[in-house]
């Protein structure tokens, strides 16, 4: 996201001309097309969708978030590809996998940095979800689709499972968002995205913290000390 504040050409011409295109061409070619987006163009606020009381953002809600370029663009971009009739926008927030030494992984973002905002967000668990994203192109599903696990998860409640189950020694510290204004360029956001519709496609799907602990920290416990010990050389360097 920092990125894109100082390279804003080439932030539209990959959030904006280049998905307005794929999604044009398929249009005409009579071709589904999948939008793996983001959800990270909402934002917590002082009236209905306040942390913590368990309102979601929903599919067809305004976004009420352009703090960075980023998310300024992907919000522009989504409201005009939701017109297409062939394409699916699957909103993605925070991406995890299980390999904890995977550099884009969001669990290894946040075991690399010594202090963290400690806020509840929508999370993607990929191990379940992108089997879903798979399902849902079959079933030639279209428009917007929260596409996190049902409900939210702290940063301070992943690195516990991560003391927990992999790493006992580990520890980390917080900072508010003004302190963390600091350390980055643009803003992050942060939200909670109703998950009504994909629910309705998929009962089967898992809540955060169970999604987590199912595809993630419980398979990489066979791996512990090779992650702990990559984590704690990234902090070192």
């Amino acid at each position: 996201m920092d990125w894109c504040e100082t390279h804003k050409i080439e932030t539209i011409r990959a959030n904006v001309i280049g998905c307005l295109n794929l999604a044009d061409v398929c249009y005409q070619r009579g071709i589904h097309m999948t939008n793996f987006a983001t959800g990270c163009i909402f934002h917590y606020d002082d009236d209905k969708f306040q942390i913590g009381n368990g309102v979601g953002f929903k599919e067809e809600d305004t976004p009420n978030f352009t703090g960075s370029y980023y998310s300024h663009t992907k919000a522009m971009v989504e409201n005009m590809v939701k017109e297409y009739p062939n394409v699916l926008i699957l909103r993605v927030r925070m991406p995890i996998v299980a390999d904890m030494t995977y550099p884009r992984n969001f669990i290894t973002k946040i075991l690399t940095y010594r202090k963290v905002v400690n806020i509840p967000n929508s999370m993607t668990v990929l191990p379940e979800l992108l089997p879903m994203a798979v399902e849902m192109a079959k079933r030639g599903l279209t428009g917007i689709m929260n596409y996190t696990n049902p409900g939210a998860i702290s940063h301070n409640e992943i690195l516990q499972m991560y003391k927990d189950y992999i790493d006992p020694e580990y520890t980390w510290e917080n900072f508010n968002l003004e302190e963390q204004a600091k350390v980055i360029v643009a803003p992050r956001s942060n939200n909670l995205l109703d998950t009504t519709r994909l629910e309705s496609e998929f009962p089967e799907i898992l809540p955060i913290h169970q999604s987590l602990i199912k595809y993630v920290f419980e398979p990489m416990q066979s791996k512990k000390d090779e992650i702990a010990a990559a984590v704690r050389a990234k902090r070192s360097a």
